[in-house]
């Protein structure tokens, strides 16, 4: 009897060290795992930097993101300030546009009158103003017999073009690369009227992104003609293309703010709908 107690208690005793046993194994555990966790938890962050721009890639990035879009279609709500648009200080628009150079804009007022017909088509344009019964027509790179019509025409127009594709560097133009805060700025020289190289064009781009986000048109003189905001980049269309170096698809500013670098006014233009590269007719551009 003695001896069976005796095994049961040492029985006991080997089963309470097990216990014991698995109990502190569990709680190495436990703190090698926290300890871990932890060492994960305040390991420095790895900063990922985007690739360093150059001239000849924003310049190729430029040239690529202005081929991507061949045709357009939208809908859009405008703010004009100051007067620059002697027309009406609300319009709602449509734009018609076909690469290379034509471009259909129309304005209404919020009931549905029609404002405005502009039509450009290569270096010829046509203004239609309907409540002003006239019809003015000439060179779209000399807008001298629009009066004082050319000059808020010749804004939107501009202000368009960070819509449709910003421009590229041309063969007669040269560009410099700077980093201008948060952004990178490229300037973009060309020769003047006196054949000397002035700059024409200053364009900030995102780091991120490469995204042209401001624009700034200068006369030869160097004095801002027209500063332009581009916000509220979107996909669009679905359509395949280098636009943001990454994402592979079509983006364009929703949003587009111009001020007149001479004072006489702002316009933002604010886009609902955008249809890329869908065909578009002869009516669809006021080509009869």
């Amino acid at each position: 009897m003695w001896c069976w107690r005796s095994v049961q208690v040492k029985m006991k005793n080997e089963k309470g060290k097990m216990v014991g046993r698995s109990l502190f194994a569990f709680f190495i555990l436990n703190c090698t795992f926290a300890l871990l966790a932890g060492c994960a938890l305040f390991a420095p962050r790895v900063e990922v930097r985007p690739p360093l721009a150059t001239v000849e890639g924003l310049t190729a990035l430029l040239s690529q993101r202005e081929a991507a879009l061949q045709t357009m279609k939208g809908l859009f709500s405008a703010k004009v300030r100051g007067g620059i648009l002697p027309i009406a200080s609300r319009v709602e628009g449509t734009l018609y546009y076909r690469r290379p150079d034509a471009m259909r804009l129309r304005g209404f007022t919020a009931v549905g009158s029609e404002l405005f017909e502009f039509v450009q088509t290569g270096d010829q344009f046509t203004l239609r103003l309907p409540t002003m019964r006239r019809v003015l027509s000439g060179n779209a790179s000399d807008m001298g017999e629009m009066g004082k019509l050319a000059r808020p025409f010749q804004l939107s127009v501009w202000a368009m073009g960070g819509l449709l594709g910003i421009r590229t560097i041309a063969k007669d133009e040269t560009a410099t690369l700077a980093e201008d805060g948060d952004r990178y700025r490229l300037d973009v020289s060309g020769p003047s009227s006196n054949g000397a190289q002035a700059l024409r064009r200053k364009l900030w781009f995102e780091r991120q992104t490469w995204l042209v986000v401001r624009e700034d048109r200068l006369t030869e003189s160097g004095s801002v003609e027209a500063t332009i905001q581009y916000e509220d980049f979107r996909a669009i269309g679905g359509v395949a293309a280098v636009s943001t170096g990454s994402e592979g698809q079509l983006r364009r500013p929703f949003k587009i703010s111009l001020v007149d670098g001479k004072g006489q006014g702002s316009v933002e233009m604010t886009f609902h709908e955008m249809t890329p590269n869908q065909p578009l007719t002869a009516a669809d551009l006021a080509q009869f």
